[in-house]
């Protein structure tokens, strides 16, 4: 059973990764598990903590919060700062609001998400299946005298995930790193 399972695992961990620009050093990762009180939040939307894998990252962008949201936000912007996102779509018109869906795709793996929660400048929570893992992905912006403090958490859950624990926790700690690097790249660059 292992056998049969490992090969998709490794192709979908594959395409789950995001192709990093070059970071500064400044993200970093924190411990995978936190009790719920300390998670993010997006209007009481926050990452599944008895999820198998769950990812943390954050990073300081030196750029506005209204370019870092606007980039952040502008789904259908994501393959021209993300290499490895070929296509993304939103199929619900307007700004990303609760219940907007996107639909994008990343080395060959077409993913549908569906936004949870947005609060403006603030906060922003989408999820949703892909290949039979599900996803709970948490977005925070603070602005500091530094900067804004951008962080991200995200768990997995599914038959995959149980599977094959370890592949797809270092998957998604290398697509989280990837994205907030991007990210960063991209917001700065902008201002």
């Amino acid at each position: 059973m292992r056998t049969a399972v490992a090969a998709p695992l490794v192709a979908l961990a594959a395409t789950l990764l995001v192709a990093a620009a070059p970071g500064d050093g400044t993200s970093y990762d924190r411990s995978h598990k936190t009790p719920s009180s300390r998670s993010l939040t997006c209007s009481g939307v926050h990452v599944d903590e008895a999820a198998p894998v769950i990812t943390r990252k954050s990073t300081v962008i030196h750029a506005p919060l209204r370019t870092i949201w606007k980039v952040q936000t502008g789904v259908e912007e994501w393959p021209g700062w993300q290499p490895d996102v070929t296509s993304s779509v939103k199929d619900t018109p307007g700004r990303l609001r609760s219940g907007s869906v996107f639909r994008w795709e990343t080395q060959g793996l077409d993913i549908t998400s569906t936004v949870k929660q947005v609060e403006r400048g603030k906060c922003l929570a989408w999820g949703g299946p892909a290949q039979g893992i599900d996803a709970v992905h948490v977005w925070t912006f603070t602005p500091t005298g530094d900067g804004v403090v951008v962080r991200t958490e995200e768990s997995w859950t599914g038959a995959p995930v149980v599977a094959d624990t370890a592949a797809l926790q270092s998957a998604l700690d290398a697509s989280l790193q990837n994205w907030v690097d991007n990210l960063k790249h991209a917001s700065e660059n902008r201002s």
